[in-house]
């Protein structure tokens, strides 16, 4: 019996390092382009679930034989969902509205089997910001790492020096929670 090849639908490269962190290394990195635009009244959990399984599903109807594995992270602060900053004034606009705040990070996971069977698990941490300064925010603006991050911040980076505090999965917060991950991988004799 041949092994299964695993495909990482996602094009983060920190989902990748992730994954090796637990000595898992994808046979391909396949990205799913859709589209991420919340469904009105769509909340942040809602919102993380459906593009997990729509990313999967896109990704394993390409690779029938394949186990998918998906993602998708999203922060909320109430029922509000935040963008994935594509500018400057995005992330001055998220870390305004995150400052000395706390907020939700919701990041779900799918596995797509070959069976036509999918497992799905989600992690849901909160952060608290400490109340930034302008010159605090300005000086994350400037450093143009929250561009592309969901909430306009990687926790990874710079801003966790302005990170009071956090509860739940340092990874899911990054992108991919390994707990539940491994749990599903796990589940698939993967691990």
């Amino acid at each position: 019996m041949s092994k299964i090849s695993l495909i990482l639908a996602s094009a983060s490269p920190r989902r990748l390092s992730l994954l090796a962190d637990i000595g898992i290394v994808p046979d391909r990195v396949e990205p799913a382009d859709t589209d991420e635009t919340p469904h009105r009244a769509e909340k942040p959990s809602d919102l993380a679930w459906r593009l997990a399984y729509e990313k999967g599903a896109l990704v394993a109807q390409r690779n029938p034989e394949a186990l998918v594995l998906s993602a998708d992270t999203v922060v909320g602060c109430g029922r509000r969902i935040l963008p994935k900053a594509e500018t400057p004034e995005d992330v001055r606009a998220c870390l305004s509205l995150l400052s000395g705040r706390r907020h939700r990070v919701t990041t779900a996971v799918c596995l797509f089997a070959p069976n036509a069977k999918v497992c799905r698990k989600r992690s849901v941490s909160f952060v608290t910001f400490k109340l930034m300064t302008p010159q605090e925010i300005d000086a994350y603006v400037a450093s143009g790492e929250g561009i592309g991050k969901a909430g306009g911040y990687a926790i990874q980076g710079r801003a966790a020096r302005l990170i009071r505090q956090i509860g739940g999965s340092y990874s899911g917060i990054v992108g991919l929670p390994l707990f539940e991950t491994g749990q599903l991988l796990c589940a698939a004799g993967v691990l």
